[in-house]
């Protein structure tokens, strides 16, 4: 087993601030996307049906790039991982204003994945915080670099707003140029960033993957995890289309995507207190608590407090139930072993949300808002009945 270098607390902090300030952007690129795909794709895909193909495929490319990614990082370092996913969010954003200028949809799904790619090695941010850190100081850390992200619930819609109508009558075509700029930024403030051990450290061999996966827990850790970023993902997809289809206004839309986005973020700076205080999974049951909340707030109406509200508790149970098992993750694998279980982690819970992402606008578009916050409820039940299940188990 190999010891992981402890950074100095400076190092440590420099990495906690720059990579805050990274996953601000990077959160910032995917909340455009999040609030503009689906309306977009209703403007240029061949079938209203494929609405949220685009919102499918950047989850798509989320779980097909992060294995190659952490097999980056283990290689050669995070830091190469990095500037591959932001040069990806690069390209992203000039594709996609190509895309909306020449009206192809099938060019707009490229620069999806390839947003997705972005969005996937930002979600590894969080791990990289723990690198080098005291054990009674990850969960924080953590928690620390994802509530950097509430500045991407600020800074996504003002682009959206701010830039959606500069290019007439190519509407977002200058958002995804913002979206562009914005990337590069990241990447120069990811430059920054300490290693926390030499490259051949990262490269030095580990259990098998098998004997990972069986520590008991381990796959009810990953399955609560996937499931609240899988309904967050489910809900959001679906609730700026389902907006505009009751008659509400993109502002609306914007400002509700926003708070959501806020909420995802905003408690990352105490979560990592209450995970050393109450328990990873403890933490993890009370996001997914507050996920059916905003369900059932969602089920209750359709005028924009509804819509807002339940994004605002999506977003706090995504906070919470993710943060958590995040969290719980890091003590299921050495230091040798990070990238590669951290990856799979992030694999499984991007492949559970392509399933959801797809199957939202479909149920969107054929049985209404209603049906895709009812189908919702069913995995969500599951994974906190694993967790309650397991701590009775325990007494």
């Amino acid at each position: 087993m190999t010891a992981e270098h402890t950074l100095p607390v400076a190092e440590q902090n420099n990495n906690i601030i720059r990579l805050s300030a990274a996953q601000a952007l990077a959160g910032a690129n995917s909340v455009v996307f999040y609030a503009t795909g689906a309306i977009v794709g209703n403007a240029i895909a061949p079938s209203s049906s494929l609405a949220t193909l685009p919102l499918t495929t950047f989850v798509l490319g989320m779980a097909a790039c992060i294995l190659p990614l952490g097999s980056l990082a283990r290689k050669k370092g995070r830091k190469a991982a990095f500037m591959v996913g932001t040069g990806a969010g690069i390209i992203t954003g000039l594709t996609a204003a190509l895309a909306v200028v020449i009206g192809s949809f099938m060019l707009f799904c490229i620069a999806a994945f390839l947003g997705g790619a972005y969005a996937a090695v930002a979600l590894s941010f969080r791990f990289a915080a723990t690198d080098g850190v005291t054990p009674e100081r990850r969960a924080r850390a953590l928690s620390l670099v994802m509530g950097g992200g509430v500045l991407a619930g600020v800074i996504g819609p003002m682009l959206v707003t701010g830039t959606m109508n500069l290019w007439p009558p190519h509407t977002f075509a200058f958002t995804f140029i913002a979206q562009a700029l914005v990337a590069v930024i990241s990447g120069f403030i990811l430059l920054g960033v300490t290693p926390a051990e030499p490259v051949a450290a990262i490269k030095a061999a580990g259990r098998p993957l098998r004997e990972i996966v069986r520590q008991p827990g381990f796959a009810r850790t990953v399955f609560s995890g996937a499931v609240t970023y899988m309904i967050m993902n489910f809900l959001m997809t679906a609730a700026p289309l389902s907006m505009h289809m009751h008659g509400l206004s993109q502002q609306a839309s914007n400002l509700g995507i926003q708070w959501h986005v806020i909420a995802m973020y905003g408690p990352g700076f105490f979560t990592g207190r209450l995970i050393n205080r109450f328990g990873a999974m403890r933490i993890a049951a009370t996001g997914l608590l507050i996920t059916a909340g905003s369900v059932f707030v969602g089920l209750s109406g359709t005028d924009i407090f509804h819509y807002w509200l339940s994004l605002i508790l999506l977003g706090l149970g995504w906070n919470f139930g993710f943060t958590g098992a995040s969290a719980k993750i890091i003590d299921y694998h050495r230091p040798e072993e990070k990238t590669q279980v951290q990856s799979l982690n992030d694999f499984v819970v991007f492949g559970v949300m392509i399933v959801g992402s797809f199957s939202s606008g479909a149920l969107l578009n054929l049985y209404g808002w209603n049906a895709v916050l009812w189908g919702s409820l069913v995995p969500v039940g599951l994974a906190l009945l694993s967790i309650i299940q397991a701590s009775f188990v325990k007494r």
